[in-house]
């Protein structure tokens, strides 16, 4: 399902930010996690959104669990438990939004589009 997400990803990127240069690597990475730790740690993916800001592309990924992602404490000889801090070192705005039927986790990352601060 992440690849998945990400061949999404790319598709929405080559038209949203088609001189992101290795910027693009960092959504990619950060849209990956997302959904694996959903599908890992929430029972799966309900929903999944791209949008371009000036100069930022927010990844939002749903899901139907109500228990908000925790930060796990860095153990190298633990496999897993990298995601969350990749994702929060990679964005410049990380919302997790609980609601009744699951949660909201919106990260924006940064990343040179097509968008101006008007549009």
């Amino acid at each position: 399902m992440a690849e998945q997400a990400r061949d999404v990803a790319r598709g929405f990127l080559s038209v949203a930010a088609p001189e992101g240069g290795s910027a693009l690597d960092a959504v990619l990475l950060v849209v990956s996690e997302l959904f694996t730790n959903a599908v890992r740690h929430a029972g799966g993916v309900t929903g999944f959104r791209l949008k371009a800001g000036p100069g930022t592309v927010a990844v939002t990924v749903h899901d139907a669990s109500t228990i908000p992602p925790r930060r796990l404490p860095l153990e190298v000889t633990r496999p897993g438990g990298f995601g969350w801090h990749l994702v929060q070192e990679l964005s410049v705005d990380v919302r997790v939004d609980v609601h009744a039927t699951g949660k909201t986790v919106t990260a924006v990352v940064p990343c040179p589009t097509g968008v101006s601060p008007r549009d």
